[in-house]
């Protein structure tokens, strides 16, 4: 089964069809990648948990070092030498070295910043003439992309060209011109930011990297710096959208349940974890390789050096775990538990942020546009087997009443968030 061909965004990416073919299916991807999507939860959980499951290509995926695929899209994904492609004692080192710009102490501390964000976005909106939005546009873009952007220190001029290699790496139908052109310019403008911070150092997660050693007195090297960069400005923002726009999507597709959300009767978090649950930013990561045989529950065999395909999409709509509403959006579900964030060793360290900015932006957006709907032209899914979210998302804008604007209701309803 070539996996981008059944894709459809937002219907599980073909995972009833894969299905059919066991807890794990062979699916090949763009440029003839082959790999094993687990199609059910707990297979995919015990995998990703499992000693015998490596990240790191250059020890364990035998047709990386053979030299395959190093000019395609996978590159960008794979070609990298940061935590998320790291294995073992390597990954531990790197995970702790940057955690620590990680901290619940500065996640805490975003949320004055992300309310502020936020308020003058929803400002903009409310001032401009046309009640049309393309609401990625104008809100669930460009929120994560000014909070990642500051956190890291990068430069307001840079900005735009960040989310425009973001979304070029998230293109798998890049040819291999594209995908090295894109490789070359990531690269240039994250070594211009450490550049930078070297030699005007402050508070921001960039001058912390840079500085963070370990017991033994260890740093990044300057590659490793480079592609954590990449990797957690990359995802640092581009999941966060996704997850306001599905949740925004979904919650107006459900008018009912957007009703119960408001009125108080279910907690935001609820319907954050839901949607992560029911449309994950990230349907399908690549890549993940098979250190040795790995016989499953139900008899299927990874053979060693296989890819892996982290299938989160497939595995958060599994019936086996959620039952035959696994498919339906219900913020009321008891079971809500997903993997979108990862699990293991490698669980997202940019988790909590995300949570945070989904809900500050979520609530404010509603109070201050109680008649939020959906635009009849509809909202244009990602052309990506990776991303689960939208390209667009046209909406139109009913504002509340002017007591019920600005500062005071964001204000109301963080402190109700927290």
């Amino acid at each position: 089964m070539i996996l981008s061909e059944c894709a459809s965004p937002h219907v599980s990416y073909g995972a009833e069809t894969l299905r059919e073919r066991g807890s794990v299916a062979l699916v090949e991807l763009p440029d003839g990648i082959r790999a094993w999507a687990p199609t059910q939860y707990d297979v995919l959980k015990s995998l990703l948990a499992d000693d015998r499951v490596s990240k790191d290509p250059n020890q364990h995926w035998p047709a990386w070092i053979g030299g395959e695929f190093r000019e395609t899209w996978v590159n960008s994904w794979v070609g990298v030498t940061n935590m998320f492609t790291a294995y073992g004692t390597n990954h531990r080192r790197l995970r702790k070295l940057v955690s620590p710009a990680f901290t619940k102490r500065r996640t805490d501390a975003l949320r004055p910043r992300i309310e502020e964000l936020t308020a003058g976005l929803l400002d903009a909106m409310a001032e401009a003439a046309d009640p049309a939005v393309d609401l990625r546009a104008a809100y669930a873009h460009p929120l994560p992309m000014q909070v990642i952007c500051e956190l890291f220190g990068l430069p307001e001029h840079r900005q735009a060209d960040t989310a425009r290699l973001v979304e070029s790496i998230m293109d798998t139908t890049a040819t291999p011109e594209q995908a090295a052109a894109t490789w070359q310019e990531v690269h240039q403008l994250l070594a211009g930011l450490v550049a930078l911070k070297r030699a005007e150092p402050g508070d921001d997660m960039t001058s912390v990297l840079i500085a963070t050693r370990d017991e033994e007195g260890s740093a990044l090297t300057e590659t490793e710096l480079i592609d954590t960069l990449l990797l957690v400005i990359g995802a640092g923002h581009e999941t966060t959208v996704s997850l306001i726009g599905n949740a925004v999507h979904a919650l107006l597709s459900h008018p009912e349940q957007l009703e119960r959300v408001l009125g108080g009767e279910v907690p935001w978090s609820d319907a954050i974890e839901e949607t992560l649950r029911f449309a994950p930013s990230i349907a399908n990561l690549p890549l993940r390789y098979a250190v040795s045989d790995i016989e499953l529950p139900d008899g299927s065999v990874i053979p060693r050096g296989d890819a892996i395909l982290a299938a989160y999409g497939a595995a958060g709509r599994d019936p086996l775990r959620h039952g035959p509403t696994a498919g339906r959006f219900d913020i009321t579900r008891t079971d809500k538990e997903h993997l979108a964030f990862g699990h293991g060793v490698h669980y997202c360290v940019g988790a909590p942020p995300a949570r945070l900015e989904a809900a500050v932006a979520l609530p404010a957006l509603f109070a201050r546009f109680p008649g939020l709907r959906l635009d009849a032209g509809g909202a244009l899914p990602q052309e990506s087997f990776i991303g689960d979210g939208f390209a667009a998302l046209p909406v139109r804008l009913k504002q509340a009443a002017p007591s019920a604007t600005g500062f005071a209701v964001l204000d109301a309803l963080a402190h109700a968030c927290r």
